[in-house]
């Protein structure tokens, strides 16, 4: 039987740079940093100070206020990327004719850790029976897929990824591959993020994980730079819409970009570091050549993971070198970390940024519109 092509039909972002995918490639463009000192709460107690938080953020904008009140910051980010994603592609009216077809995957690390410590701190001040009934349903990280689909009343294959960095990027091979194998003809999937918390900056700062340019915010996250000393905790979303070629074409969608196939590995080596020699990373950008049917010779651009860490960029660049021998030499690599800081599970959503352990191979769209990734 022959696969199935699945095609992008929709993108919407919230990240430090803006809170729109239009806005967001205008501040790439630019050069722009969305890096810089941490507003949410009081730093001076912290080694870091700053990081990558969204700015003029207001879900209520365009989410009724019973919807936000019940909504942990991460679900919050993924609700408005999803509205986005889906008015880009045209969705929002319920263009399909089988709501079990149309499905939600969504990637997060960690999932609600604001609503966590807020309710905590309320157990600890005022006592158990203070505890909101709602903590449970906001916190845990099938919170934001299980409120997508809920919005827009997607009841085929809903779930969540929490794979640490690579959580979109896997709920995107995970809704790739749904639509492929004909569980579904839509599938709005990637990750969201909001781990910008005392919790969240003091357990990197305690791991030795993050850069300590105080004086420096904008210019703290350098990935693959002989002087990056760690990567910029951030937050955020991205989400896509994925649809069967023959669906979006049978109801006149936008198309950006085809996608071609994915690879997944685990290094199966540490629970923090990547392995030296980067041999999962190049064992997934190869698998993920072998599925598009891709030679390395196709390949023009890769989008790293680039962290800005010392043991990740360094695995991460054997990597490439290693899948792709002496094509690498001539292949533009960039990290889009360098303006936006680290968005952790919502990275592939967003950068991509889950080289790591899964790689994304793309070609321009089909009837020749143009690519966009």
């Amino acid at each position: 039987m022959s696969r199935r092509r699945v095609v992008i039909t929709g993108l919407g972002t919230v990240n430090p740079l803006a809170n729109d995918v239009g806005g967001f490639w205008k501040g790439l463009l630019a050069g722009k940093s969305g890096i810089g000192p941490i507003t949410q709460f009081n730093t001076s107690a912290f080694k870091v100070h700053f990081g990558g938080e969204v700015k003029d953020f207001h879900p209520e904008a365009q989410l009724d206020s019973k919807t936000v009140r019940r909504l942990d910051r991460f679900a919050q980010f993924a609700m408005l990327a999803s509205i986005e994603a889906m008015r880009d592609s045209g969705l929002t009216d319920a263009k399909w004719s089988d709501p079990f077809r149309c499905g939600v995957m969504l990637g997060s690390g960690i999932g609600g850790l604001n609503e966590y410590e807020d309710q905590h701190s309320i157990y600890r001040d005022r006592g158990p029976s203070k505890i909101s009934p709602f903590v449970i349903p906001k916190m845990i990280a099938n919170a934001a897929a299980g409120n997508v689909s809920i919005h827009f009343g997607m009841a085929g294959p809903n779930t969540a990824v929490s794979t640490a960095c690579a959580s979109a990027s896997n709920a995107i091979a995970d809704a790739y591959r749904a639509i492929q194998h004909d569980y579904a003809d839509v599938m709005l999937c990637g990750g969201a993020e909001a781990a910008i918390t005392p919790m969240g900056l003091g357990g990197f700062c305690a791991a030795r994980a993050l850069s300590q340019r105080n004086d420096d915010p904008a210019g703290a996250s350098r990935p693959f730079d002989r002087e990056r000393d760690g990567f910029v905790l951030s937050e955020g979303a991205g989400m896509v819409v994925l649809e069967d070629l023959e669906h979006a074409r049978k109801r006149g969608a936008p198309v950006h970009a085809e996608l071609l196939g994915v690879g997944c590995t685990a290094d199966a080596y540490h629970v923090t570091a990547p392995h030296p020699d980067g041999v999962g990373a190049q064992k997934a950008m190869e698998l993920a050549l072998r599925d598009a049917r891709l030679n390395p010779s196709d390949v023009q651009y890769v989008n790293a993971h680039g962290t800005s860490t010392e043991l990740g960029d360094v695995g991460e660049t054997k990597a490439i070198k290693q899948a792709f021998g002496e094509r690498a030499r001539k292949l533009a690599v960039s990290s889009t970390k360098s303006m936006i800081g680290h968005l952790l599970g919502a990275s592939g959503g967003v950068g991509p940024g889950g080289v790591r352990p899964i790689a994304a191979a793309s070609r321009p769209a089909p009837d020749h519109q143009p690519a966009t990734s």
